[in-house]
């Protein structure tokens, strides 16, 4: 039965009435509320004046194409990277003018401009957008790019699905933005602490945005990561045995084992929450029988592997960047294979060190603080590695080698700030510092490095142009000043004894340090910018900064180098046979590098379908609906899921065949282009391509066993 509501509810409109008392007033959300109107307008403009609403829909919107739907992701992941730095910017806003009780308040806030509810809100926002719409969703992007490629396969396992899984993280992505005009959001931190999140302490609808966003985001993300597993092991090339598969597909392939099995507990818990919101079971209400730590135990289960989820593709890109740079084998291939699995295994065995004060024995402090130190081993692993890679290598440094750099210095100092956590003495004076804040943003942001990086790298792959040099130097010293002066005074602080969370700082003495990292957080802004200038540069000039062969750095591993750049939409004109662990780099050795197989074949490809998007759609009502309590929305738009489902899975014309006459026809075009680029008229250049099915016909005797 379900329960009893405070406020108004209606058959038709459900709890819509509540927004009478919301805050419209509020100069900030209304701020917001205009740059997302005149934003969506201008985009709107842009496509009627371009005339590009079909190429949108035809290219985009329905494509199942694994490029495209990375881009997507990660497009949709930065959208809400600069929503979330925008409530980073609030948070430190708000504490550096909200100190003493002598500091002025503004808009309705005692201290700052921020009243406590309303802070409480942005913070949550903040950490629940940033790891879960901005970091998976970019990493989820890098992934869908580029690891296909490099196992030479067209496409994924299922491209259906991976479309599916792009529209169900946009539908969590939308429902967030549209709790912060239509409603509001939970107030209860990204962790969704009961009993904060039970409906006694938050009967108005933010909690219910939270559980819906991340309920549907998770399912998005667990469907991905059964495509990318399946694509891993079903879909590699001829030669492309495991001992030969590239460490970023390695790393993907660990990152999406920990994703298949810690999302479903997140699902529980957050399942669990449903019922106790909406209909009035107490699994977590420690006053009628349910537990809280249950709760506690159920999220971070999920929320400690889901750390690993995003540090280990992070891991890969090093992986990628670094060898490529160094002009030289990665150093230690079968160790960090196996350091990326051994961190997968022990992700699963620490997450009560979440919880160290909570009063267990110190037996099972002692318990989880070793395995949390276990952790240390296989990373310290990959990090000898990398140094080794890079030793007595032909450096070089452009910015993906930079992010790279920074990315190992982060990885170092957040790795100790980490063993110190995982001592349980430590952890007591620290806990719900910001001491641990600092080390936890310390470890995202060696991912951002870490992506940045990768975006570096692989723009020229994806798009055929090289971005800005000069203009991604200043974004990444820009970058790396404001974490300096942002996470430094962090640190500090918490050893001073600063709380999380705070909304008002009592002690004046920490004002210097809060106003630092201000002028961290202004470097952070500028970099922004700089980032922004940099790609604006990049797309005007990106006739000047066009790639002419497929390898952009002229000294890369591994087999994405091996197709156009950019590769067209079936990756490969033949499948590539793989010789050795490094293909691209041992064909370059032999001299295997043309464009033109020996003959073309037939190519098998899946159709463009709307299905995906109808059932994106579908659910965005369906969740806005549950928000909002709006059965006959819910279960109108629940049945139409279902029914399109059906319908769906008796379509047999979902694919179809590129005739081998029509492949030789289009790769003759794209050689023309690149010879016409080049000034070269042979049809062949060095630098490009497949290579073909018969490489192998051609090929030396392999210069290294598989292992």
């Amino acid at each position: 039965m379900l329960v009893d509501l405070q406020g108004p509810w209606s058959p038709i409109f459900g709890r819509l009435g509540l927004l009478l008392d919301v805050h419209y007033n509020n100069p900030v959300i209304f701020f917001a509320f205009q740059l997302v109107v005149v934003g969506g307008a201008l985009l709107a403009f842009w496509l009627t004046c371009t005339n590009r609403w079909k190429w949108l829909w035809k290219d985009w919107l329905t494509t199942v194409d694994h490029k495209k739907l990375g881009i997507m992701y990660i497009l949709v992941g930065l959208v809400m990277m600069f929503r979330g730095f925008s409530d980073a910017i609030m948070i430190r806003t708000q504490q550096a003018m909200a100190v003493g009780p002598d500091s002025p308040g503004i808009l309705g806030a005692a201290h700052g401009y921020l009243p406590p509810y309303h802070f409480d809100q942005v913070f949550t926002a903040h950490g629940m957008i940033m790891i879960l719409l901005a970091v998976t969703p970019i990493l989820v992007g890098f992934m869908n790019i580029i690891m296909p490629i490099q196992i030479g396969a067209r496409d994924m396992a299922y491209p259906y699905l991976n479309a599916l899984g792009l529209w169900l993280t946009v539908v969590a992505a939308a429902l967030v933005m549209i709790a912060l005009f239509v409603g509001d959001f939970s107030h209860a931190g990204w962790v969704g602490l009961t009993p904060l999140t039970e409906l006694p302490y938050s009967p108005g609808v933010g909690v219910d945005y939270y559980i819906w966003s991340i309920q549907l985001g998770s399912i998005g993300t667990t469907l991905g990561a059964v495509n990318l597993i399946a694509t891993i092991i079903k879909m590699r090339a001829p030669g492309m045995t495991w001992g030969r598969l590239p460490i970023f597909t390695w790393t993907t392939l660990a990152s999406n084992i920990i994703a298949l099995t810690s999302f479903p507990v997140l699902g529980v818990a957050l399942g669990l929450l449903t019922f106790d919101r909406y209909v009035g079971t107490h699994f977590f209400t420690a006053d009628l029988g349910g537990n809280l730590m249950m709760y506690t135990n159920l999220f971070w289960i999920w929320g400690h592997p889901e750390v690993y989820f995003v540090v280990i593709p992070a891991f890969g890109f090093l992986s990628e960047i670094i060898p490529t740079f160094s002009e030289k084998p990665l150093f230690g291939y079968i160790t960090m294979v196996l350091a990326s699995m051994a961190i997968a295994l022990v992700s699963w065995t620490v997450w009560l060190h979440h919880f160290f004060t909570m009063g267990a024995s110190p037996g099972v402090n002692s318990y989880f603080s070793i395995a949390t130190m276990l952790v240390g081993i296989p990373t310290g692993v990959k990090v000898f590695n990398w140094a080794f890679t890079m030793y007595r290598g032909r450096l070089r440094f452009p910015t993906p080698m930079l992010w790279a750099l920074g990315s190992l210095f982060l990885l170092i100092t957040g790795g100790m700030t980490g063993m110190m956590l995982s001592v349980p003495a430590i952890n007591y004076l620290v806990h719900n510092s910001v001491f641990v804040i600092a080390h936890f943003h310390n470890m995202f942001l060696l991912i951002a490095y870490a992506s940045f990086g990768a975006v570096a790298f692989w723009w020229p792959k994806v798009f055929g142009f090289r971005l800005d040099e000069k203009l991604g130097k200043l974004f990444f010293w820009l970058f790396t000043a404001g974490t300096l002066l942002v996470f430094i005074p962090m640190y500090t602080l918490g050893f001073m004894g600063m709380t999380r969370r705070l909304d008002y700082v009592a002690h004046t003495s920490w004002q210097p340090l809060l106003l630092l990292e201000m002028l961290g957080i202004a470097l952070y802004t500028l970099s922004v910018l700089a980032f922004v200038a940099q790609l604006a540069v990049s797309i005007r000039d990106r006739e000047k900064n066009r790639v002419t062969g497929s390898d952009a750095w002229e000294t890369s591993r591994s087999v994405e180098w091996m197709t156009h750049t950019p590769p067209p939409f079936y990756n490969f004109a033949v499948t590539p046979v793989i010789h050795d662990r490094d293909e691209w780099a041992w064909r370059r050795e032999h001299g295997l590098t043309s464009l033109v197989p020996d003959r073309y074949l037939d190519i098998h490809m899946p159709k463009n379908t709307a299905v995906p998007l109808i059932i994106g759609m579908l659910t965005l009502f369906f969740g806005f609906a549950m928000v909002w309590r709006i059965w006959w929305l819910a279960a109108a738009s629940l049945i139409a899921i279902i029914v399109v489902m059906i319908i769906r899975s008796f379509d047999k014309d979902t694919d179809y065949i590129i005739p081998a006459a029509e492949v030789e026809k289009m790769e003759q075009e794209i050689l023309s282009r690149a010879a016409g680029a080049t000034g070269d008229t042979a049809d062949a250049p060095i630098g490009g391509g497949a290579g073909g099915a018969y490489a192998s016909r051609h090929a030396p005797s392999q210069s290294r066993k598989d292992t």
